[in-house]
């Protein structure tokens, strides 16, 4: 039962509450997630810290070629940025996914990434894009990539005392491109059941320089398809070697999901949402207009 709620208006006084309170309390900031399952029970946290009115989290940035989002910018502000309407356009598409306006609103980059969701929709592009995290704690601060926090199904290896300050990726240039594709049950307030990123840097002769897969909602959390990539690296991305990782995918797909009643389903329809998001990769790493 909630017994206090405290109204943070710095990191510091957020930071000072979490280290008094410790596990006892929770972070709450849009609350898309976190007002159902107190709702159904699911979480019983004595105290809430709300940080929705912290201004010096709410930043999206570039510096020294370098994205840098403050954990309590919203989806909608991902979407109206500038930052994110060229080579970047797959972040605000997958933040134009989520819910409802309503919901984008409200939604945080924080709150998306720290409830660890299979299928939070901001994770395969971050992921993509080896996004690190900055942790902050009264006594100091760390940073690790992404795929180090999260450590399971709504599991991460935040620290009680710790919050997300902010995440952080290098920008793109010239041949470089980022896709995002998405299949859910219907568009408003839909939940993935499959979302696919690639990151792409391709050669002057169209050959694939580097590329980054991240797949959501087909296993126990977000994560990297590092073993389609290591088929794709230095090769050249031709129909084959599409299919070959298309059918490398369905590999993953029929390992994770055993005896799960979506495999019939997902084993198949991750090829294709997996060949949407490279496509668009692919076509932003030959624009020079952008």
């Amino acid at each position: 039962m909630v017994n206090q709620v405290y109204q943070a208006h710095t990191m510091e006084e957020a930071l000072n509450w979490l280290d008094q309170h410790k596990e006892k309390a929770k972070l709450i900031a849009g609350g898309t997630d976190l007002i159902i399952k107190l709702r159904e029970g699911g979480m019983m946290p004595a105290v809430l810290i709300d940080i929705s009115n912290m201004q010096d989290t709410k930043h999206i940035e570039e510096r020294d070629q370098r994205i840098i989002l403050g954990s309590t910018a919203t989806f909608t502000d991902i979407q109206q940025s500038q930052i994110f309407q060229k080579r970047l356009i797959a972040i605000a598409q997958a933040a134009q996914s989520v819910g409802s306006p309503q919901i984008r609103h409200r939604a945080t980059v924080g709150g998306n990434i720290c409830n660890a969701s299979p299928a939070a929709d901001l994770l395969p592009p971050l992921l993509a894009m080896n996004t690190k995290a900055l942790l902050q704690s009264k006594e100091g601060s760390r940073l690790l990539p992404l795929e180090e926090l999260l450590t399971g199904k709504e599991t991460t290896c935040l620290l009680p005392e710790e919050m997300l300050k902010s995440i952080e990726f290098s920008s793109l240039g010239k041949g470089e491109g980022l896709g995002f594709s998405k299949l859910s049950v219907r568009n408003a307030l839909a939940i993935a059941r499959i979302s696919m990123a690639v990151y792409l840097q391709l050669d002057d002769k169209g050959n694939c320089r580097d590329i980054r897969i991240a797949s959501g909602a087909l296993g126990l959390k977000a994560q990297r398809e590092k073993n389609v990539e290591s088929l794709v690296k230095d090769q050249p991305l031709d129909k084959k070697m599409i299919e070959t990782a298309s059918k490398a995918l369905e590999t993953n797909t029929l390992e994770r999901l055993a005896g799960r009643k979506t495999l019939p389903f997902k084993r198949y329809a991750v090829q294709g949402v997996f060949q949407e998001a490279l496509e668009q990769a692919m076509e932003l790493c030959v624009r020079r207009d952008i």
